[in-house]
């Protein structure tokens, strides 16, 4: 859903939000309700938390459409999740971009299963500011 005027709206994100609870029936959930492929919103970058991130940070972020945000899935292993940062950055850096910095993601377990939990990916934003 969207609005085709690019309007923000909070209205839209409450109609998304019950349209996903309409067709959880839709979802990949095995035995184990509390197991499913999960699901989110795509919304416009949130310029004013992610400026007050960077304050606290002590980075200075661009203006909104000269950055982006990736949401990055990491290994929960630190070994293996400094091998995925690592090649990320890399390759920030082949396509001339900077990398602002990384925001760790607030989550919430509450209602996952068991056997979620023991797979669940630590979830980071690198900031990617658009190169020179």
């Amino acid at each position: 859903m969207a609005n085709i005027k690019g309007r923000k709206s909070h209205d839209i994100i409450s109609r998304g939000l019950q349209i996903l609870l309409n067709i959880d029936h839709r979802g990949a959930v095995g035995a184990d309700p509390l197991v499913g492929d999960g699901c989110g919103c795509l919304i416009q970058i949130p310029h004013a938390l992610l400026r007050d991130w960077a304050e606290k940070e002590g980075l200075t972020l661009y203006a909104p459409g000269d950055y982006a945000v990736a949401m990055c899935f990491l290994p929960r292993e630190e070994e293996a999740r400094d091998v995925a940062v690592g090649q990320f950055e890399h390759f920030i850096r082949v396509e001339r971009q900077l990398l602002l910095g990384w925001r760790d993601v607030p989550t919430n377990t509450d209602g996952l299963g068991q056997s979620v939990l023991a797979q669940t990916p630590v979830i980071r934003q690198a900031i990617i500011a658009r190169g020179p």
